[in-house]
């Protein structure tokens, strides 16, 4: 049975990242809580998708196409989904990818770009919607960080520096914003079987690395996380902020 949390209905949402992933199984949670969602992707075919599936169920699920990494386009959707929807109240900052790279090959132009996609769009997205909170006394804001960083993950050193970076930037806009009533929290979600993850590192020999490590031996999908983060977003979660929460199976 889906928890109804009376509080969501109505509420402007951003979601990054939404439209594939973890992200669109955001999307879909806040809207069946009747939210008012905006959701951000460069994938602008699944983007479409998904809004036209949640719109012909009587949902409201508006997709635009923003590039994350470009700080003044990602100011120019902020604005733009706040003059047709409303001031933004929640804030799910979900985008992020998990590319691997080798130390060696490093290059700082490639760190910069991993910084960008995992890291900086966390800081400023929170920057924009901050003045619709602030004048509201109220608000949520979600970080996504990653468990790959607490496992001691090799093989991605700028993603796992982005990730363990999340924490830091949670706890203080916590701090500086509690005055306000604005909640920020983190979500750590661990090897979640999106689409993207099935088809690039779900091997036999993955499979059998997830039943040793996770307490729970299957295996975790979006919705799992999603329900989580809707609760996060909700009242019921209202004593709750400058905390990181591990959504990983017991992996970590």
């Amino acid at each position: 049975m889906t928890a109804v949390y009376s509080d969501l209905a109505g509420q402007v949402v951003l979601v990054t990242g939404g439209a594939a992933g973890i992200g669109a199984a955001i999307v879909r949670r806040f809207a069946q809580q009747k939210s008012k969602v905006v959701f951000f992707d460069i994938k602008t075919g699944k983007g479409q998708r998904l809004a036209r599936e949640l719109s012909d169920q009587g949902l409201s699920a508006h997709f635009m196409r923003v590039d994350l990494t470009d700080i003044a386009a990602l100011r120019t959707g902020v604005a733009e989904a706040r003059n047709a929807q409303g001031p933004i109240s929640i804030l799910i900052n979900n985008a992020a990818h998990d590319e691997r790279h080798k130390t060696e090959e490093m290059t700082p132009e490639y760190w910069d770009d991993r910084i960008a996609v995992n890291l900086k769009h966390q800081f400023f997205a929170a920057q924009a919607v901050l003045p619709d909170m602030k004048a509201a006394n109220a608000g949520a804001i979600i970080n996504f960080g990653s468990v790959s960083w607490i496992a001691g993950q090799g093989g991605m050193a700028a993603y796992t520096a982005s990730k363990s970076g999340v924490v830091g930037l949670t706890r203080s806009l916590a701090r500086d914003y509690g005055p306000y009533n604005i909640r920020v929290n983190a979500i750590a979600p661990g090897w979640i079987m999106t689409e993207r993850q099935l088809e690039k590192w779900m091997t036999p020999a993955g499979e059998i690395e997830l039943q040793q490590r996770q307490c729970l031996k299957r295996r975790l999908v979006p919705d799992e996380v999603a329900k989580f983060t809707v609760f996060l977003a909700s009242d019921e979660a209202s004593a709750c902020t400058a905390q990181h929460y591990i959504v990983d199976g017991g992996w970590v």
